[in-house]
C-alpha cells in the first residue's frame, strides 16, 4: 500500500448533513453525490451523479464541482473551485433548500474502540440517545424490557446495564443465548467505562458523557482490507501476498484469477475462519480478528456445495436452520415469521414447498442464501455461486446478489465466471502467488490489462510468471484513485492479535439442539425413498439367507454357517446405515458448527436416529432367521437369558457398534465415492476375523488384532449362548470366548460396548478437523 503523509497539513475536519458525520483525513479526497460509492452519498434528484469533490490543498480544504448539472455553492455562491473551512457551509444542487453540509474542526464524541467511528456506516450517527439511566436497565426481544431491541438473535430476556453506587455502569448477561460483548470479547459481567462497546445482537451500546447511545448496524457497512499475507510450509509458500483493498457500502464486489491465486485463501481471511498470518480486516472500523467473538455473528457464508438437506422442501429446510440459530426462547410463529420473509426476500413463494432436489442449481443457490439471510448478516460471501450453472442461471444469480447488495448488504463473490462482472461495482483481479494484480470498476479491468478477452488475460497470469502484476497495479492511477483516496479507515501496519476463540455462543441448549437435530435427521431419511427401501429390505434378505442355511434345527452342519451369516448380516446392516452419513454432510456441518451447532449433538443425533433403526434392523433380521429354529441350547437356556433373546441382543449390538464403525469410517474420508469400497473391505475383515473361518485363539498377532473386530465377540457371545463346542467339537470351536459362561457371555458384550465407545470418541475428534481453524485453536 502507498505510504500516507506522516504529518499532513490541512486540518482533519468533519462534513455534517442531514444523513450523517464523514471525517475528513487530509490524505485522500472525498467524492460527493448521488453514486452509491460516492464517500458523501446524497440521494436527491438535484444532485449529479458525481456533483463535487473535496480534496485537501496546503493548509486548507477545497471544493471543486466535476461540472454538475445543477452546480455547487458555498457561503451563498455558486462555485467551480472554492477554499472552504470550519464553518463553511455548502449547498448542493440549489443555493437556498439544495442539500446542505457544514464543515466543524471537531469531531463529536463517538466510541473509542472503532479507528474512525465517523468514517463507518454503523458509528455515523447514533440510533437512539438516552440519558444515562440511575438504575438498572434490562436489556431483551421481549416488550417487557426497558430497552426493547427488535432482533430474533437477541434473546427476550438477554442482559441488563446496572447503575453502581459509586456512579459507574457495569454489563451483566443474563444467560442470553448468543451472548453479550463488551469490546468484541464476551462477559457474564463486567464492569462499563466510557467509549466501551457493548455489543448485543446487532446493537452496540455506548456510553459517552452523560448519554447511553444506541448504534444498529442495519447491513451497511464497509469492510477496509490492510496488507493481508497468508504463507504455508513455514512461510516457504505464500498464499495472500500484501492484498489490500477498501469495500464500500452496500457494494458487490466479485474476486477472479486464476486457479491457485488465493482467492479462498482470501475468503477464509476475510471471514475469519482462517485468519491472515500478518495485516487487517476492519469491519467498519473494528478490527475483525480481534472482535470476531461478537462480529461473526454478522457474517454469512455460501460455501460453493449447497448446505442444505436436499430431500427437505424450501420452508422445512429454513425452518429446522431458524431453529438452531435463533435463540431458545424465540416463538414458533417468529420463526415461522422470518422464514417467511427470507422466502418472500429471495422470490422463492412458488417453490417454497417443493423438494430442494427438484429445484434447478440457481433456485437451489437462492436457498443456501436465504438460510444465510436468516439471522440479517452485514457481510455476505459467497465461494462459486454460478459455479455449474448454465448463462442464463448465471447471469439470474449474480442480479440476484446485486439486489441483495441494493437493499443494504456488502456482498463478496468469489468467481470464476466472467460472464456478469458488469453487475458488480468493484472487481478485485488476484494474480498467481496471492497478488492484487488490479482492483476498481469491472469494465476498465480488461483495458487495464491490455486485452479484449478475459481467458488472453487469464492465458497470460499462467504463462508470464516474470511479470509484476502486483507492482504494474501499483504503479497506476486506478491504486491511487480506487484503493489510496478511497480507504476511509486509518492504516493498521499490524493486526490485533487472534486470541483463544473458542466455538460461537449456541442459541438453543444441547438437548434443543439435538432435539431438533434428530427431528430433522428422521425428516430427512423419511424422504429419501432409496434408503427407506434398503432399510426395509435388507434385514429380511439377509434373514431370509440365515434361515434358510439354518433349517429348522442349529445342527452340526448349519449352525457355524447360520451364525456366520448373522454376523455378516448384522455388520451390513449397521455400516451401510452410516459409512455415508457424515461425509455427505461435511459441508452443512462445517457452515452449522461456525454458528453454534455444537459438535457432541450433532454425532448424538446421528447415534440416535441411526441406532434407532439399525437396531429395528437387527432384531428383525435376527427372528426373520431364527424364530422357530430349534436352537440346540443346553437345556434350551442361555447364559442368563432366553437363547433367541441372548442372540438377538448380540445382532443388535453388533449391528449397533457396526454403525459406529461406519461413522468412524465417514469422517475419516475425504470423498464420498469412496464408502462403498470400504464398507465392502469391511465386511470382509469381519467375516475373516470373526472366529468362523480362522483359528485366532493363540495365534500372535491375528488374535490382538480381531479384538477390534465387532464380529469376534458378537460371534463368541453367539456360540457361547448355544455352547457350540457341544454341537460342533473340534478345534475351531474350541475357543475360550465360545464358552457357555457367564463370564465370558458379559466380556463379549462389554467389549461391543467399549468398541462403540472407542469408534464415538475417534469420530468427536475427527470431526474437529473439518471445523473452521480458528475454532480448533
Amino acid at each position: 500500500m502507498a505510504e500516507r503523509p506522516a504529518a499532513p497539513i490541512a486540518p482533519e475536519l468533519v462534513l455534517e448533513t442531514e444523513t450523517g458525520f464523514t471525517v475528513m483525513s487530509p490524505s485522500r479526497d472525498y467524492h460527493v453525490g448521488r453514486d452509491p460509492l460516492s464517500d458523501v452519498v446524497i440521494d436527491d434528484a438535484r444532485v449529479s451523479w458525481h456533483h463535487a469533490v473535496l480534496r485537501p490543498d496546503a493548509d486548507h480544504w477545497t471544493i471543486e464541482d466535476e461540472n454538475s448539472t445543477n452546480g455547487t455553492y458555498a457561503d451563498g455562491r455558486r462555485v467551480h473551485e472554492w477554499g472552504v473551512g470550519p464553518g463553511s457551509v455548502i449547498r448542493f444542487g440549489n443555493p437556498s433548500d439544495g442539500p446542505r453540509a457544514v464543515l466543524v474542526d471537531r469531531p463529536p464524541e463517538r466510541p473509542s474502540a472503532v479507528s474512525l467511528p465517523l468514517a463507518t456506516g454503523t458509528f455515523r450517527q447514533p440510533t437512539t440517545v438516552r440519558p444515562l439511566p440511575a438504575r438498572t436497565v434490562r436489556i431483551g426481544r421481549g416488550s417487557d424490557n426497558d430497552l426493547v431491541i427488535d432482533d430474533l438473535i437477541v434473546s427476550r430476556r438477554h442482559a441488563e446495564l446496572r447503575a453502581q453506587p459509586d456512579g459507574t455502569y457495569e454489563i451483566v448477561d443474563l444467560g442470553s443465548h448468543n451472548g453479550t460483548f463488551l469490546n468484541g470479547q464476551p462477559v457474564a459481567r463486567a464492569p462499563v467505562t466510557p467509549g466501551d462497546i457493548v455489543g448485543i445482537g446487532h446493537s452496540a451500546f455506548c456510553l459517552v458523557g452523560d448519554q447511553l447511545q444506541e448504534y444498529v448496524d442495519t447491513g451497511e457497512v464497509s469492510l477496509d482490507v490492510q496488507d493481508l499475507m497468508v504463507a504455508v510450509d513455514h512461510g516457504r509458500k505464500t498464499l495472500l501476498d500484501q492484498v489490500s483493498f477498501p469495500v464500500g457500502e452496500k457494494c458487490l464486489l466479485a474476486v477472479v484469477g486464476p486457479s491457485g491465486a488465493g482467492k479462498s485463501t482470501l475468503l477464509n481471511a476475510l471471514t475469519g475462519q482462517r485468519p491472515a498470518d500478518r495485516g487487517t480486516v476492519l469491519y467498519d472500523g473494528r478490527d475483525l480478528y480481534r472482535d470476531y467473538a461478537e462480529l461473526r455473528q454478522r457474517i454469512g457464508l455460501v460455501p460453493q456445495d449447497d448446505i442444505l438437506h436436499a430431500q427437505l422442501t424450501v420452508r422445512k429446510a429454513l425452518a429446522y436452520a431458524a431453529e438452531l440459530r435463533f435463540p431458545q426462547d424465540t416463538a414458533r410463529a417468529e420463526r415461522r415469521a422470518r422464514v417467511d420473509e427470507v422466502i418472500g426476500e429471495l422470490g422463492l413463494e412458488q417453490r417454497a414447498d417443493q423438494p430442494i432436489h427438484s429445484l434447478s442449481g440457481g433456485q437451489r443457490k437462492r436457498v443456501s442464501v436465504a438460510l444465510e439471510l436468516l439471522t440479517k448478516p452485514s457481510l455476505l460471501f459467497l465461494d462459486e455461486p454460478t459455479s455449474g450453472l448454465d448463462p442464463g442461471m448465471d447471469r439470474s444469480v449474480m442480479h440476484m446478489l446485486r439486489g441483495l447488495a441494493d437493499d443494504g448488504r456488502t456482498v463478496i463473490v468469489v468467481t470464476h465466471s466472467v460472464l456478469s462482472l458488469d453487475v458488480c461495482d468493484r472487481l478485485l483481479v488476484l494474480a498467481p502467488g496471492g497478488k492484487v494484480a488490479y482492483y476498481g470498476p469491472p469494465e476498465d479491468a480488461l483495458a487495464f490489462f491490455g486485452y479484449e478477452e478475459w481467458p488472453e488475460a487469464f492465458e497470460d497470469f499462467e504463462r508470464d510468471h516474470d511479470r509484476d502484476w502486483a507492482g504494474d497495479y501499483r504503479e497506476s492511477p486506478f491504486h491511487r484513485q480506487y484503493i489510496d483516496n478511497s480507504t476511509s479507515q486509518p492504516y493498521l501496519a499490524e493486526a490485533a492479535p487472534v486470541g483463544a476463540v473458542g466455538p460461537p455462543p449456541k442459541a438453543q441448549s444441547w438437548g434443543s439442539q439435538l432435539g431438533t437435530l434428530v427431528r430433522r435427521y428422521a425428516a430427512v431419511l423419511s424422504a429419501d425413498r432409496t434408503f427407506l427401501v434398503i432399510m426395509i429390505a435388507l434385514p429380511f434378505v439377509m434373514g431370509a439367507m440365515a434361515r434358510a442355511l439354518a433349517g429348522s434345527e442349529l445342527v452340526q452342519d448349519s449352525v457355524m454357517d447360520a451364525l456366520l451369516i448373522l454376523c455378516v448380516g448384522g455388520v451390513l446392516t449397521g455400516a451401510a446405515n452410516a459409512v455415508r452419513e457424515l461425509v455427505k454432510e461435511r459441508v452443512i456441518y462445517q457452515r452449522e458448527r461456525a454458528v453454534g451447532l455444537s459438535r457432541s449433538a450433532y454425532l448424538m443425533s446421528k447415534i440416535v436416529v441411526l441406532g434407532t433403526i439399525t437396531v429395528v434392523q437387527a432384531v428383525v433380521l435376527t427372528l426373520v432367521a431364527l424364530l422357530g429354529v430349534d436352537l440346540n441350547a443346553p437345556d434350551g437356556k442361555g447364559v442368563l437369558l432366553p437363547p433367541l433373546v441372548e442372540i438377538t441382543a448380540a445382532v443388535a449390538l453388533l449391528a449397533f457398534t457396526a454403525m459406529m464403525l461406519g461413522l468412524l469410517v465417514s469422517a475419516m474420508v475425504r470423498k464420498e465415492e469412496v464408502t462403498m469400497p470400504l464398507l465392502v473391505l469391511l465386511a470382509i475383515v469381519q467375516v475373516v476375523f470373526c472366529g468362523a473361518l480362522l483359528k485366532l485363539n493363540g495365534v500372535p498377532g491375528l488374535e490382538q488384532f480381531s479384538w477390534l473386530v465387532p464380529a469376534r465377540w458378537a460371534f463368541g457371545a453367539m456360540a457361547g449362548t448355544i455352547e457350540i463346542a457341544k454341537i460342533l467339537p473340534g478345534d475351531s470351536t474350541a475357543d475360550p470366548l465360545f464358552r457357555h459362561e457367564t463370564g465370558v457371555w458379559l466380556l463379549n458384550m462389554g467389549m461391543l460396548v467399549v468398541l462403540s465407545v472407542v469408534f464415538g470418541y475417534a469420530v468427536i475428534r475427527l470431526l474437529r478437523r473439518h471445523e473452521p481453524a480458528v475454532m480448533r485453536k
